[in-house]
């Protein structure tokens, strides 16, 4: 492997740009949170800023329904349900405890209704009501849960049903939840805003938004709050300032003021120290490689997706890049192989290190192109 700087200018440039920037700040340790777990981390570049037990499984409560959600929103997505369609509500929708949206047994009621319902009033009806829709029963909507679940990576989490009601073998952790936070953020931007609604009114009963940080951070934006007896009171809190956008997961606190006052903490210690910097742009080129026996000589090489890194604020005029590529690469070429990798370093270690990939494919060359790289490669 051959180690190399990136074409690439913009690194550079913006580098030297901000040289002047203030002192580096000390990043002390995060405050002092009142909680089972939870996680901080940085929405762009995943970076995890806090945490405690983040990957202990927890009872999440109503955060379950931020996995509901999802599923929701996919079939959405995929042409199965409208936002339009009437669900006629059982029985047992109708007759599930906890918090609810005070829909009747036998009425129909819109998918867009039953979503709000779910998300801003965490109305347990609203929920099992779609779920039971969707896929049957809420068993089976749980299975379809817990496919997406594997989908999304979540290796701590397992569903039982659509609410977060109490079941020993439903459970997920700090982390997992974020990641689910992060995957409703950037897949489903155009549903994303009803998390920031601070009021639904439903049958003539108006419900608040048990965040209450939507009414104390003009920065927060969603997303879902949670509560048993059994799981305490809970929060995963997204915030935007500036560009840069933060989750906290706060779970297993005492009291609704309790988990504000943690998440709240953790926002301002996040926007505080840190800072994010969106480096290089997926699918575009950074440098080139020579190709050996192939149709074309060269292969653009970049990243699959664009790349963020968060530093403590004033370090970016310390941050490093470089390149290590492939020494001989051979035609064929698929496009999105891995033939290297970008590599970035803050004082010597290493904060982000991403594969750079094929940005378009290459073929064998003629044979003629073969007989003459074959020759060359036994010189080289």
């Amino acid at each position: 492997m051959n180690t190399t700087r990136p074409s690439s200018l913009l690194l550079l440039f913006l580098l030297l740009a901000t040289s002047w920037v203030q002192a580096a700040t000390p990043v002390p340790k995060a405050p002092a949170i009142g909680a089972k777990a939870y996680l901080l981390e940085d929405f762009h570049s995943g970076q995890t800023l806090a945490e405690k037990n983040a990957d202990q499984r927890m009872e999440p409560a109503s955060i379950t329904k931020l996995m509901s959600a999802y599923v929701i929103f996919h079939e959405i997505r995929d042409g199965n349900l409208a936002l339009g369609d009437k669900i006629r509500i059982s029985k047992k929708a109708w007759r599930t405890p906890g918090s609810r949206m005070f829909v009747e047994v036998n009425s129909e009621v819109s998918v867009a209704d039953l979503i709000k319902g779910m998300i801003i009033q965490s109305g347990n009806d609203a929920t099992v009501a779609l779920a039971e829709h969707i896929a049957g029963s809420e068993d089976s909507f749980a299975n379809l849960m817990n496919h997406y679940a594997k989908e999304l990576g979540l290796g701590n989490s397992h569903f039982t049903n659509s609410t977060g009601l109490p079941d020993k073998d439903h459970y997920t952790t700090a982390r997992d939840i974020a990641r689910v936070a992060r995957a409703l953020i950037r897949e489903f931007p155009e549903y994303y805003q009803w998390y920031s609604q601070r009021k639904f009114t439903y049958n003539k009963i108006t419900q608040y938004n048990r965040n209450k940080l939507l009414w104390r951070d003009e920065s927060v934006d969603g997303l879902k709050t949670g509560h048993t007896d059994s799981a305490g009171y809970c929060l995963v809190t997204s915030a935007e300032r500036d560009g840069m956008r933060l989750i906290s997961v706060v779970l297993g606190t005492r009291s609704e003021e309790a988990r504000a006052d943690a998440s709240q903490a953790l926002l301002n210690y996040g926007f505080r120290f840190f800072e994010t910097h969106k480096l290089y742009d997926g699918n575009s080129k950074l440098t080139s490689a020579r190709v050996w026996k192939g149709a074309s000589e060269n292969v653009d090489l970049g990243l699959a997706e664009t790349l963020y890194v968060t530093i403590p604020r004033g370090e970016y005029k310390n941050l490093d890049a470089s390149m290590k590529v492939q020494e001989r690469i051979i035609a064929p070429v698929a496009k999105g192989q891995t033939l290297g990798h970008v590599l970035i370093q803050l004082d010597g270690k290493a904060v982000a290190e991403k594969d750079l990939v094929a940005l378009q494919a290459v073929g064998e060359g003629s044979f003629w192109q073969r007989i003459v790289d074959e020759g060359l490669l036994y010189f080289e």
